[in-house]
């Protein structure tokens, strides 16, 4: 959210993770992740800005499965494995090693210490898990179907 704020712009790839943790982990309606990228874009689209939300969040034309869940973590590591774009843009992780910074809240608290970084302080605490959070979209999108 940084990157978009400051520069109004997002590779696709963190576009349709940041869509699928706040249509599918925290179930907020897909039309309001629009808006915001709608006002916040330089190369707004509406149609494209509206149908990938709407892919993101499994319903339109041509929408992603309901069960398609993003896993932000995996995604980090996979795309991001050093942490470049993290460090870049969320610095108060960026003492992490590599291998905590897609997941600050799984590091020992002495790696933490040495990072400087105190949970709930320096970054905040996950407001959902990530299992959890698939499993309750999963859940509540099934149970829309017919």
């Amino acid at each position: 959210m940084r990157q978009l704020w400051q520069t109004g712009w997002q590779h696709n790839r963190v576009r349709m993770i940041a869509a699928s943790v706040l249509v599918k982990h925290l179930l907020q309606p897909w039309n309001a992740g629009a808006k915001w990228y709608w006002d916040t874009l330089v190369d707004a689209d509406l149609g494209a800005n509206t149908m990938g939300w709407q892919w993101a969040g499994g319903c339109g034309a041509d929408a992603a499965p309901y069960f398609r869940v993003f896993n932000p973590v995996l995604q980090g590591e996979k795309f991001d494995p050093d942490g470049e774009y993290v460090r870049r843009w969320v610095p108060e992780l960026a003492k992490l090693p590599a291998e905590w910074i897609h997941q600050p809240w799984e590091a020992p608290m002495h790696v933490l210490a040495e990072a400087g970084i105190k949970l709930g302080k320096d970054y905040p605490v996950p407001l959902i898990g990530l299992t959890e959070g698939r499993d309750r979209a999963l859940k509540a999108l099934k149970a829309l179907r017919p």
